[in-house]
């Protein structure tokens, strides 16, 4: 079996992105990485635990908070990301300003994570369609300010499934790739606490849309409501690395998290589990069983891009997930 230093290889499962904010306001850590030199040393600090890709946001998103200019949002993350690619660290921009992102790409990141979806600004579509790069469509009713007016739906997995499914349409007819579209189901984004676990008992619903799937529960409010009252969303990151297991069972392309040691060590608990590290048992005759296929081959997902070396040849695994 192939283990690099005793560790779920980086091919064998979902691609672990760390989340790096580097605003005043964020409900995660409350601006603890908004200065240049922190956000610096805690990008490293993921991607020594094991990170693929950190990606970078400089505009808060918690339920009620207001917009940000795009030229205050540049002056926070554009620094940081210059900085980390000169350092050969693996990018990807949180934004929903065409303009961050354009600007970001321009310095080398490989991925934009739109919670929009391209619904903020009109011209992310034509960007993404443009440059040919990966893009992470989330599903979105409203912004921050106003989503929890929004949580309302018939059947959530349904809904947001037809609402995605119309999303990637309107994408395609602006000339982006389907097959660098990225779906994420927005947990917690115009989402109750119901409606969240809903998604994830039925990811595999919003799968068979055909394309690659990410799923950012890391901390969110509905984690927090299984700790004492009170608890910091740190104590969130145990949940938040057992849903990334679980999302790894259901086929996931990728898991965005805070504490990226603690999901690599869920991940390998969850490889492990269904690969399996001793020989195989003899069958009956004596003769050695063949060992079962993973439950993740059996789905027909094609295995990920191992992760080596920061190198412009890295690929974020289009080929297919979740087809």
């Amino acid at each position: 079996m192939d283990l690099t230093n005793g560790r779920v290889p980086p091919s064998r499962r979902p691609v672990i992105i760390g989340i790096l904010n580097v605003t005043p306001d964020s409900f995660s850590d409350g601006g603890r990485y908004h200065d240049f030199d922190d956000a610096i040393e805690q990008a490293s600090r993921l991607v020594e635990a094991g990170a693929d890709l950190i990606d970078v946001g400089g505009e808060s998103t918690r339920p009620g908070a207001e917009r940000v200019p795009p030229k205050k949002e540049q002056g926070r993350v554009l620094p940081v990301i210059r900085e980390l690619i000169d350092r050969g660290i693996r990018v990807s921009i949180d934004t929903m300003n065409a303009s961050t992102a354009a600007a970001a790409l321009d310095l080398g990141a490989m991925l934009v994570n739109d919670v929009s979806g391209g619904l903020a600004d009109k011209a992310m579509p034509r960007l993404i369609a443009e440059s040919g790069i990966d893009y992470v469509a989330m599903h979105w009713r409203g912004h921050s300010s106003s989503m929890d007016k929004l949580a309302t739906y018939n059947d959530v997995v349904r809904d947001v499934r037809n609402e995605l499914k119309h999303r990637i349409a309107a994408l395609i007819v602006a000339g982006v790739d389907p097959a660098k579209v990225i779906l994420d189901p927005g947990l917690g984004f115009a989402k109750t606490s119901a409606h969240n676990w809903q998604l994830l008992g039925r990811l595999r619903e919003l799968e068979t849309l055909g394309h690659r799937v990410l799923i950012g529960a890391s901390r969110k409010r509905f984690l927090g409501e299984l700790q004492p009252e009170g608890a910091p969303t740190s104590d969130r990151d145990p949940d938040t690395a057992t849903v990334s297991a679980l999302a790894a069972e259901s086929g996931v392309w990728g898991v965005r998290v805070h504490d990226v040691a603690a999901t690599l060590s869920a991940l390998e608990v969850w490889y492990r589990w269904n690969n399996g590290r001793a020989p195989a048992p003899l069958a009956l005759g004596g003769v050695a069983a063949t060992a079962p296929t993973p439950l993740y081959a059996r789905r027909g997902n094609t295995p990920r891009p191992a992760v080596v070396a920061p190198d412009k040849s890295w690929s974020l695994g289009s080929e297919g997930q979740g087809k």
